[in-house]
């Protein structure tokens, strides 16, 4: 019986090294993809798969139309969007958390259990609708692309909800974090159809990178 063939979504930026790996370890492998920023379409002739280098934005929108039958992306964008595939296993690696973050002028008077009606600036406009509607406040959300953390500075929103890793950037621009919304990691998702018509080979393969991260966890 001929294997059958997959098409992999791997993320562009600091989640692609891992992910690479990663599938190297389950027997597929992507590594000509590290050494040539131009091209988007790679093939692995001997497992028969082929990966497509896209934005991390976008590999919800690539595996739940079939574009390509398995993906990795991070959890931020799979709440964010929530398209209907498959989250199959928390891959460990892209540590950082989304956050709400006022100026620290803010903080040193501020209780956030007294929130009532506030304004948030972010990309996240989905999750923090919910997360802020949750807790029974009202917010209004400022839908940014880039660069969230100088809406408090102009005065276009006093908090934003936004990732962090370190916090360097939140405390160069006199920002501090207030709560934590969700820790953020890289996620394996598959496409619906594909599990079906493709179980055998996308089982096995989820299988070979659950047993390969139980070993040996892949830091990043």
């Amino acid at each position: 019986m001929t294997e059958q063939k997959i098409t992999v979504a791997i993320p562009r930026g600091r989640n692609m090294k891992p992910t690479i790996e990663l599938f190297k370890r389950a027997g597929i492998d992507f590594t000509a993809a590290l050494n040539d920023d131009r091209r988007l379409i790679f093939e692995d002739p001997k497992s028969g798969a082929r990966a497509i280098t896209v934005r991390d934005t976008d590999i919800p929108v690539y595996v739940e139309n079939g574009a390509a039958d398995i993906g990795v992306s991070g959890k931020d964008q799979l709440e964010e969007q929530d398209k209907p595939i498959y989250e199959m296993l928390d891959l460990g690696f892209g540590y950082c958390r989304l956050v709400v973050a006022e100026p620290k002028t803010l903080k040193e008077n501020d209780d956030p259990s007294r929130w009532t009606t506030i304004r948030v600036a972010t990309k996240f406009v989905n999750i923090a609708q919910r997360h802020f509607q949750n807790k029974g406040i009202h917010v209004e959300v400022i839908k940014l692309y880039g660069s969230i953390e100088i809406a408090p500075l102009v005065g276009l929103a006093e908090r934003i909800v936004d990732l962090v890793s370190t916090g360097d950037t939140l405390r160069a621009n006199g920002l501090v974090e207030v709560e934590t919304i969700m820790p953020i990691t890289a996620r394996l998702v598959v496409n619906r159809a594909s599990l079906k018509m493709k179980t055998a080979r996308i089982t096995g393969l989820v299988d070979a990178m659950e047993a390969s991260l139980k070993s040996n966890p892949i830091k990043g």
